[in-house]
């Protein structure tokens, strides 16, 4: 009997929100509203609420609603040496840029900056042909809807498109962690945060912070009093209160703070989300 009741007790969010719908919604107003009905009653938590809102609403949305525009577009021209267009690649740390001609209007490919470490075997940036190393570019109009961009990225396997205006001119460029943003929210990773610098506030009031920011230098900065005897970092001070190497958006609590991991691989942390707690 009491299997029973446990059973019934530890049903799926996703039960109970099927539950919740007993009347079918007639538009997408009266779903966000059952959908924000069912937070309201803890059937959905705050973040999966974001996420759903989110990937509905990306249909209202237009490819010139997001993308990068024209004047802050970072771009290589096809005429530049390595030695000339790398600082550019290494300070914005973009994993693709376009590469135009005589203007902005001359798309001729993208650049992938993986297809430049071959340059550091070779080394020799005499025999270099930029346009050896280009991709075809995809093209999108400004007022193509987000969910159908998405579906074509997924499908063509593109993660950044040409944004063009009515005249086939270049008004900007979308890349697919735009539109994803659209749904999930930032996505933070430790470029984010400056070079010369551990912790980064956010408007929120949460914190983004790398973990190898020196615990001492955490607990000036948030007045804590977290030992350094064991673990010389914050990375350090996490991973010992989960116990394992966490992976993405794992959560633990230390003292007056939560902790999620933004960023991590097999082998340590990176990138840290702190929310304070309500005392």
């Amino acid at each position: 009997m009491s299997e029973d009741r446990s059973s019934n007790g530890q049903k799926s969010w996703l039960d109970k929100l099927t539950q919740a719908f007993t009347h079918e919604p007639r538009n997408r107003q009266e779903l966000l509203e059952l959908l924000r009905e069912a937070h309201q009653n803890k059937l959905l938590d705050s973040e999966a609420l974001s996420i759903v809102e989110g990937a509905i609403q990306v249909a209202d949305l237009q490819v010139r609603d997001i993308m990068v525009p024209r004047s802050q577009m970072i771009s290589i021209k096809s005429t530049q040496t390595p030695k000339e267009f790398l600082p550019a690649v290494i300070e914005a740390a973009h994993s693709r840029y376009p590469v135009v001609g005589e203007s902005l209007d001359d798309v001729m490919g993208v650049l992938l900056a993986k297809d430049l470490l071959p340059l550091i075997l070779q080394g020799d940036a005499q025999t270099f042909n930029i346009r050896d190393l280009l991709r075809p570019a995809t093209f999108v109009p400004e007022s193509k809807r987000l969910n159908v961009l998405l579906k074509e990225f997924r499908a063509n396997r593109n993660h950044m498109a040409i944004v063009i205006d009515e005249y086939g001119g270049v008004a900007g460029l979308v890349t697919i962690e735009d539109v994803l943003e659209q749904i999930v929210g930032d996505i933070e990773d430790e470029h984010d945060v400056e070079e010369d610098s551990y912790i980064k506030p956010l408007p929120s009031g949460d914190f983004l912070i790398k973990a190898l920011t020196p615990i001492d230098s955490f607990n000036e900065f948030f007045d804590s009093e977290f030992s350094d005897e064991e673990y010389d970092t914050v990375g350090g001070l996490v991973m010992s209160a989960f116990g394992h190497l966490p992976k993405r958006n794992e959560v633990t609590e230390i003292g007056e703070f939560r902790f999620r991991v933004l960023n991590a691989d097999s082998r340590r942390i990176h990138l840290l989300r702190l929310s304070p707690l309500a005392q």
